[in-house]
């Protein structure tokens, strides 16, 4: 029996997830703003389910969810940084208050839990760490700028912990969703930016204008999406990266090729740029 820590729990795959892991036997925190969402749904799980408040973007807040998970369970054995919100708009139309609101859940509180977490994992020299990323973690687009330069952050620091976590007997693993049909399209997690500026309408404009029509239609099914995570956790080497939903799949094949193109189109000018005295294999 594993002890799971998973923001984000109230719907969505934080909620599926923590569904799941508790049907098979696991012990299950469920972290939400309104804990008493997850215990409207999960209650009959009894004493292996603990709902706790958590706020992300509050630093105290995670230190005593953590303590708490501690102290019913003993230990935490994997964490899913599952919370998150996003922001649709052009760069030039989004306000830095959105932009700092976005940043402070999907970077600075995915942050903030996994330092309250890893002294316990560190301390029992074991532990999973599964960090939701997303397609727009290697991939941006036209309106999702912003959304997508925090997966790009949390890739980035999810790369980093592995090197850093993986001799203390630590797995991280980035999990990159496509187009799943949660509630991630609706307006409690996604801001739509108020200023439009006709100059975008072509790009970030007509992405405003399809998103309302994606909504709970997307590819992606949420179970078998968490079901897929929960293979991740019980995995014996899981990859750094793994893909979830046909979308991203295409969507990393696509990137994959740009990169190859790009480099080697300018090949020749970035081997330019070295001092003559430097002799790198390539």
């Amino acid at each position: 029996m594993a002890t799971w820590f998973i923001t984000g729990a109230s719907r969505g795959f934080g909620l599926e997830i923590a569904r799941q892991a508790l049907e098979r036997g696991n012990n299950v925190v469920a972290t939400a703003r309104r804990p008493q969402d997850v215990e409207d749904v999960l209650s009959r799980y009894g004493d292996r389910l603990l709902a706790v408040a958590l706020d992300v973007t509050d630093k105290a807040q995670a230190g005593a969810a953590v303590e708490a998970a501690v102290e019913r369970f003993g230990t935490i054995n994997v964490l899913v940084n599952n919370a998150g919100r996003g922001v649709l708009g052009a760069v030039e139309e989004t306000s830095d208050a959105a932009i700092r609101s976005v940043y402070d859940t999907n970077v600075f509180g995915l942050a903030n839990v996994t330092r309250a977490v890893l002294p316990f994992m560190r301390r029992q020299r074991s532990g999973r760490i599964l960090n939701l990323s997303s397609i727009g973690g290697f991939e941006s687009a036209a309106g999702f700028g912003v959304y997508c330069s925090t997966k790009f952050a949390v890739e980035g620091l999810s790369e980093a912990m592995r090197a850093e976590l993986a001799p203390l007997g630590i797995q991280v693993t980035i999990v990159e969703p496509g187009y799943f049909r949660t509630d991630f399209l609706d307006a409690t997690s996604l801001l739509t930016e108020g200023q439009i500026i006709p100059d975008y309408a072509e790009t970030a404009g007509a992405v405003r204008q399809a998103v309302p029509g994606l909504n709970h239609a997307e590819p992606g099914d949420p179970v078998k999406g968490a079901t897929a995570i929960l293979a991740l956790a019980d995995a014996a080497n899981p990859s750094l990266r793994a893909q979830l939903g046909s979308d991203c799949v295409a969507a990393m094949d696509r990137k994959i090729a740009q990169l190859r193109e790009e480099a080697g189109t300018w090949r020749e000018l970035a081997l330019s740029t070295d001092h003559e005295d430097t002799k790198v294999a390539v």
